[in-house]
């Protein structure tokens, strides 16, 4: 009986016996299973936070980068501004240094027109001239164009006097006879004539300042004289207007 009894239990217990070692087995593959997961779990969350810390280390280092390029870059253009500061302020020295320049070039032509010399050609004459000579002449002539008979006498006086060597000088003495003749300066009138006669007896102007001498001399009642003038005018000069005009005259003087 009591064989009996056991046997069902003791079958009842090899039955069960695989079924609860096959139990136990799969428990502990899972738990290993789960442990594993956990360790990947735990290794891809490291993983990630690794990465993420890298990232944001990363991130870190590119706002430093941007940051120091766009440091640089307003340096650059604080640097660029200053330049181009500079640059104007050149642009503006040079500009004014070459008004400079061009002004003391045009001082200079002006005082090289004032005192070089130039070619004249006046009366038949050639010659060369100071700027203000030829100045002075001119003012002279104006005067008496204006009939402005003493000041144009003191103005050729003037000039004889500062260009003793000037081409101008038998124009000048011709002109200045006549204006002290316009002035009733008869006696100065003959002086000056006179020089023209003796020292440029070439001259054009020479055988009207020997007429002009005669007439200064009628004026001073030396009829004798002015006679003299005249023949000696038709003798040396014989085809000139002058000449003509003196046979008029040493006609009427007979």
């Amino acid at each position: 009986m009591k064989l009996s009894t056991a046997a069902p239990w003791a079958l009842s217990l090899a039955v069960l016996w695989p079924f609860q070692a096959h139990a136990l087995f799969g428990d502990d593959e899972a738990r290993k299973a789960i442990i594993e997961l956990r360790q990947k779990v735990d290794a891809n969350k490291q993983a990630t936070d690794a990465a993420a810390a890298e990232a944001r280390e990363g991130d870190a280092g590119t706002r430093r980068s941007l940051l120091e390029l766009s440091n640089q870059i307003e340096q650059l253009r604080a640097e660029l501004a200053r330049l181009r500061g500079q640059n104007e302020q050149l642009a503006r020295e040079v500009s004014e240094l070459q008004r400079q320049q061009k002004d003391v070039q045009s001082g200079i032509d002006e005082r090289l027109r004032q005192v070089e010399p130039l070619r004249v050609e006046y009366d038949g004459q050639t010659f060369t001239a100071a700027p203000a000579e030829k100045n002075d002449f001119e003012a002279a002539m104006a005067q008496l164009r204006k009939s402005e008979f003493q000041p144009a006498s003191a103005a050729y006086a003037g000039f004889l006097q500062r260009y003793p060597a000037s081409g101008y000088t038998p124009s000048v003495l011709y002109w200045l006879g006549n204006a002290q003749y316009a002035s009733r300066a008869y006696k100065e009138a003959v002086v000056t004539h006179g020089r023209l006669v003796r020292e440029f007896p070439a001259h054009v102007r020479t055988p009207e300042a020997m007429l002009a001498m005669a007439n200064s001399q009628i004026e001073l009642k030396d009829p004798r004289t002015a006679k003299r003038t005249l023949e000696d005018l038709v003798k040396v000069y014989p085809n000139s207007e002058a000449a003509a005009a003196a046979r008029e005259r040493l006609a009427r003087l007979r």
